[in-house]
C-alpha cells in the first residue's frame, strides 16, 4: 500500500472523514504526485496547479490537505498559502428572500424546493447538510435543527418561527424520514437542486450567484453581522472550524461601513 493510500485509509476509519473529503484528499495528492517530497517537488506542485489554471484560494484549497499528509508522513514541510485577492460574495437580498417566500408553491416538489431555498438562508446552512437532514433533527417545539457536518461533527441551530410554518406544511405530507427527500425516500442530487433553484430565480426575476447554493449561507452570515450578532455566534452557526473562516464576513461589512462613511461624512 502507498503511503498516499494509507493516510486516506487513517483518514476514513481513524478521522471518519466523509466520501467528499477523502476525495478531495485523493484528488490533491496527486497535484503532489510524490510520497517523499523535497522542498523544491512541493513548490513544484504549487507552480503545476498555477500552470493549469487554479486560482489562488483552489491552491490553498488543495494546500489544506497537502501540508496534513507532510505532518503526518513527519516531513518538516509546510507549504504557505498563497496570498488571495479579498473574495466579494454574491448575497441574496432581503426583498429577494422575501420573494422567494411569497412564491405560491403548488406541486409537492415545488413545496419541497420552497422550504428548502428558505432553510439555507434562514440558518446558513451547508446544502449538503440539508439534503441528509432527517426529521429526527427537527425539533419543531423548540425552533431547533441538529446538522451533521464537516468531519463528522454535529451542532445544533435555532430557526425562526416562519420557517417552522414552511417546515411542519412540508413534513405533513411526508412519508420518508429524509426532510428533503425524492418521491421515493431517497436523497435529492445537488446538480438537480441547483438546476432547480436557478430556474426558480429566473422565474421570480432574480439573478442567480455563480455560487448559487451557497450565496444563500453568504446571505445569512452578512444578514446576521448586519443585525448586531457576534461573529462568535455565527462561527458556531455556521460550524466554521476557525474563526479566521467566519471573519471574512467581518470584513466585507468593514468596507460597507467605508462606503457609507464616504457617502455621509460632513467632510466629504
Amino acid at each position: 500500500m502507498s503511503k498516499f493510500d494509507e493516510f486516506i485509509k487513517e483518514r476514513k476509519y481513524l478521522k471518519a472523514v466523509s466520501p467528499r473529503t477523502l476525495e478531495w484528499h485523493d484528488q490533491s495528492l496527486k497535484w503532489l504526485g510524490i510520497e517523499n517530497p523535497t522542498e523544491a517537488d512541493c513548490k513544484a506542485a504549487v507552480v503545476r496547479m498555477r500552470e493549469a489554471g487554479l486560482k489562488a484560494s483552489s491552491v490553498n484549497c488543495r494546500l489544506r490537505s497537502i501540508n496534513a499528509y507532510l505532518k503526518w508522513a513527519g516531513i518538516n514541510i509546510k507549504i504557505p498559502k498563497l496570498k488571495e485577492p479579498r473574495p466579494v460574495l454574491d448575497v441574496f437580498g432581503k426583498d429577494e428572500i422575501k420573494r422567494f417566500a411569497a412564491w405560491k408553491a403548488k406541486t409537492q416538489n415545488e413545496k419541497r424546493l420552497q422550504c428548502l431555498v428558505l432553510m439555507l438562508a434562514d440558518v446558513g446552512a451547508r446544502i449538503s447538510e440539508l439534503l441528509t437532514l432527517k426529521w429526527s433533527s427537527v425539533d419543531f417545539d423548540n425552533c431547533l435543527v441538529k446538522l451533521h457536518g464537516k468531519g463528522d461533527k454535529e451542532r445544533i441551530v435555532p430557526f425562526s418561527i416562519e420557517l417552522r410554518k414552511y417546515l411542519y406544511r412540508l413534513k405533513q405530507n411526508s412519508k420518508h424520514s429524509l426532510v428533503f427527500a425524492t418521491r421515493d425516500g431517497n436523497e435529492l442530487a445537488r446538480n438537480n437542486v441547483r438546476r432547480a433553484v436557478k430556474s426558480l430565480c429566473e422565474d421570480l426575476g432574480i439573478k442567480a450567484p455563480v455560487r448559487l447554493l451557497h450565496s444563500f449561507r453568504h446571505s445569512m452570515a452578512t444578514q446576521f453581522l448586519r443585525a448586531g450578532g457576534n461573529v462568535f455566534a455565527l462561527q458556531r452557526t455556521l460550524g466554521h472550524s476557525s474563526l479566521n473562516t467566519t471573519r471574512v464576513y467581518e470584513h466585507l461589512l468593514t468596507e460597507d461601513l467605508q462606503k457609507i462613511h464616504a457617502q455621509v461624512s460632513l467632510l466629504s
